[in-house]
C-alpha cells in the first residue's frame, strides 16, 4: 500500500496532547477526522513522538498508509485549510512502503523555553516557563552535562509499568537566545515526561537550590523522589525528528 509522510508543526496549548483520546480534544484526532474527510476513508496515522497536554510541535513527523495513490500536495492544502493556524502541514511526500515515522526515526530532538525575566512577559505565555532569574546558565550547562550517555533515568521520568527507563542521551546544552533561556536534548528516545524533568533539575542549579555536582547521585538514585518534579508542559516541543 502507498505510504506518505506528513511534517507537522503544532501549537499545543489547546490539545490534550497527541495521541487520540475519545471524549477529548488531540491533535490525532483532528488530523485523522480531517484525513478521513479529505480521502473518503478511515486512516490511522503513526507518529514520531507522541507529545503531552500543552506542549508544542515544530517537527512533528507522521506517517499513514492508504489503500490508493494520493496527491500529497492537495492533502497538504486540504489538512491545512481546516486545521491551520493550530496544526499546519509544512510538508507531505510519498515514503517508501515499509517507512514509519516512529520506528524509522533514528533520534528526537526536542527544545525547553525558560523565560528568567523579573516578571513574565504576556507574549510568552504559552510557550515558555516563567521563572524569575537571572539564571546561572553556566551552571545549568554542568547539571546538563551528567545527563549525555547512557543512563537509567528513572528519577527523572514517569516510568511505565514493564519498560525500562535506561536511555542514550547524545546531546544536551543550555544558552541564552532572545530573551529566553533556551534548552535543547537529543536522544534516540525518550521516558514520559523526561525532558520536563530533567530542566526543572537544571534550573533548580541555575537557581542556585542544588549544585550541578550533586546531579549524579540523583540520577544514580532511580527514585522519582530524588528530583525536582517536572517543568510546566507550556515550553516545551518537540523540535526535530532526525531519520
Amino acid at each position: 500500500m502507498p505510504t506518505y509522510r506528513i511534517d507537522l508543526a503544532y501549537d499545543g496549548s489547546a490539545f490534550r496532547g497527541y495521541a487520540a483520546n475519545p471524549g477529548v480534544r488531540t491533535v490525532q484526532g483532528e488530523l485523522e477526522e480531517v484525513l478521513a474527510a479529505v480521502l473518503q476513508q478511515e486512516v490511522s496515522t503513526v507518529v514520531a513522538g507522541r507529545t503531552d497536554a500543552g506542549v508544542h510541535a515544530r517537527g512533528q513527523v507522521v506517517s499513514f498508509s492508504v489503500e490508493v495513490a494520493i496527491d500529497p500536495a492537495r492533502v497538504q492544502r486540504a489538512v491545512n485549510k481546516r486545521l491551520a493556524p493550530e496544526v499546519v502541514v509544512t510538508a507531505a511526500t510519498e515514503a517508501a512502503d515499509d517507512f514509519s515515522a516512529r520506528f524509522a526515526a533514528r533520534s528526537r530532538t526536542y527544545r525547553y523555553f525558560v523565560d528568567d525575566a523579573g516578571v513574565p512577559d504576556p507574549a510568552r505565555r504559552w510557550r515558555a516557563w516563567h521563572v524569575p532569574g537571572p539564571l546561572d546558565v553556566d551552571a545549568m550547562n554542568q547539571a546538563a552535562a551528567h545527563f549525555i550517555g547512557e543512563h537509567d533515568f528513572a528519577s527523572l521520568c514517569r516510568a511505565a509499568e514493564g519498560k525500562t527507563t535506561i536511555r542514550m542521551v547524545n546531546t544536551a546544552a543550555w544558552w541564552r537566545e532572545n530573551g529566553a533561556v533556551v534548552f535543547e536534548v537529543n536522544a534516540a528516545a525518550f521516558c514520559h515526561q523526561m525532558v520536563r524533568s530533567l530542566v526543572a533539575l537544571c534550573v533548580e542549579v541555575g537557581r542556585g537550590r542544588l549544585g550541578a555536582e550533586e546531579v549524579p547521585a540523583i540520577i544514580d538514585a532511580r527514585d522519582r523522589n530524588a528530583a525536582r518534579g517536572a517543568a510546566p508542559p507550556s515550553g516545551l516541543a518537540l523540535w526535530s525528528v532526525e531519520y
